[in-house]
């Protein structure tokens, strides 16, 4: 019976955002805990779960699971050194095993290592033995370096984006370790690394250009030689140094069919990338669109504040904006202030506060803007995702009536994917003349399908879709769309391991 060890390392930084990610900060679960835990959630783990527990040969070995309550700033120094520390002991304690099912997000970033999954790859590779295999599942918006491949048999990634396909996606990769320990197969990788950072709808799977990628990745998946494929764009905010995008097929021992499809997919990225950009409106452009709405619920989408991506959710600037333009509408917003919360709960639903909101994360962009409002509603802040059943800790919530705005306060920043944040808070996002949406794309139902116009604001944050104003130092240059005539050399790297 073989026995396959479970364990998970999730979390995606913008190294721009000034405060610093910390243990406190994921969610660490060891154990029975852990599979009790992700077979009640449909994300990879859940989905690899669901793969694993239909076979009845296999044994697993859950040793552990640090899962990112929100993305972050860079992770502190001794954050890293307590996950990491911990996540090798389990593995260390744990019984010899046949192989690994590793879930990762792939755009972590540490203090002192730029390569953290490469690295617990590496290190978890010395603990297991040179012949057992590794299966990863990944995020498309990580950061797919050379070590990650080296360190496992294959990687497997998201197809959407909306992300839909977690659940998925982690049944993917159990498929594929299970077929690796039966012998069927032997994977071997070609990637292509190609030099841009791109965001914007046409990265919509579903609609934008980036579908000819991916569905051509789809497809390679599909054919009875190839294993594993997708397209990779990485995760423009956690500047480091292999950052940029990648093709990558995973085939059954055959290096000519993999590095010619990981060509196909790179250069179908490559046709189309000058087009995935965001059209941003300035801030006073998007006042000026506030003030001429007349009917249903305008979306502000303020992607550079956009807590999933990493920044640190503390942003002020669309509220500034409407305040000092005399909006009249009536305003929905997220801000993350603990300052503040902690005023609305000494003094208690129904009473009227004086605060300086926002800016307490990220000063060097934010500066605080003082408000009078009226506590509504006081919460511990912690509920279930509307997408995918995950648990949520924003810490204590408050919300504040300021006027015509209306603003869910939390301690931490929480994941701004779905509206499950403001649900959780007695807010519908439906009943208001203008939400402020803290995501760069949500699933189409949550806003875009019924909004009347989604506004995307160019406002400053460390997540801002406007790639240039952010200041990347660590990625490799010349890069799109940082640097003007980026060539593309289109050329495939092998990777297999022995056995």
């Amino acid at each position: 019976m073989p026995r396959i060890l479970i364990a998970e390392c999730k979390q995606e930084v913008s190294t721009f955002n000034p405060h610093l990610s910390g243990y406190d900060d994921f969610g660490i679960r060891r154990g029975q805990e852990l599979l009790n835990y992700h077979r009640s959630v449909r994300n990879e783990v859940g989905g690899a779960l669901s793969v694993f527990d239909s076979v009845s040969d296999v044994e697993l070995v859950p040793a552990y699971s640090a899962f990112f309550i929100t993305s972050g700033g860079t992770l502190a120094k001794s954050a890293w050194e307590q996950i990491s520390r911990e996540l090798l002991e389990s593995i260390k304690s744990a019984p010899a095993v046949n192989g690994v099912y590793f879930c990762m997000h792939g755009a972590m970033a540490s203090e002192t290592e730029l390569d953290p999954e490469g690295w617990i790859l590496t290190e978890t590779r010395k603990i297991v033995g040179e012949k057992v295999p590794i299966v990863v599942s990944l995020d498309l918006h990580g950061i797919l370096t050379d070590r990650m491949i080296e360190q496992s048999d294959a990687v497997v990634a998201y197809h959407t984006y909306p992300h839909v396909d977690f659940f998925e996606t982690g049944q993917r990769a159990a498929k594929l370790l299970l077929r690796i320990l039966s012998g069927e197969v032997k994977p071997l990788t070609a990637k292509v690394t190609v030099p841009a950072l791109v965001r914007g709808d046409e990265l919509i799977t579903a609609s934008g250009s980036i579908q000819h990628a991916v569905n051509a990745a789809k497809e390679i998946e599909q054919s009875p030689r190839c294993l594993s494929a997708a397209m990779m764009w990485g995760n423009p905010f956690t500047d480091v140094p292999e950052l940029a995008s990648w093709a990558f097929v995973v085939t059954n021992n055959d290096p000519e069919v993999a590095e010619c499809e990981a060509l196909r997919i790179a250069d179908l990225f490559w046709q189309h990338h000058e087009k995935m950009h965001v059209p941003l409106k300035s801030l006073d452009e998007m006042a000026a669109i506030v003030k001429a709405h007349s009917s249903g619920t305008l979306g502000l989408v303020d992607a550079a504040d956009a807590t999933s991506s990493g920044a640190s959710g503390d942003s002020n600037a669309i509220l500034r904006k409407l305040i000092e333009t005399g909006c009249a509408a009536f305003v929905l917003l997220p801000i993350v202030d603990e300052p503040t919360v902690k005023m609305a709960f000494a003094a208690g639903i129904g009473s009227t506060i004086t605060t300086k909101i926002g800016g307490t994360l990220d000063p060097q962009r934010f500066t605080p803007l003082e408000i009078t409002a009226k506590v509504r509603l006081l919460s511990d802040g912690r509920f279930r995702s509307e997408s995918f059943g995950e648990e949520w800790l924003a810490g204590p919530t408050a919300v504040l009536e300021a006027g015509n705005i209306t603003i869910v306060v939390s301690s931490r920043a929480v994941n701004l994917y779905d509206r499950s944040f403001f649900y959780a808070h007695g807010q519908n996002p439906a009943r208001f003349d203008v939400v402020v949406i803290k995501s760069p794309h949500c699933q189409p139902h949550m806003y875009a399908d019924w909004c009347t116009q989604m506004v995307h604001v160019d406002a400053p944050g460390s997540s801002s879709a406007n790639l240039p104003y952010l200041g990347h130092t660590r990625c490799a240059r010349p890069m799109f769309p940082l640097d003007a005539g980026v060539p593309f050399q289109s050329q495939a790297k092998l990777f297999q391991r022995h056995s």
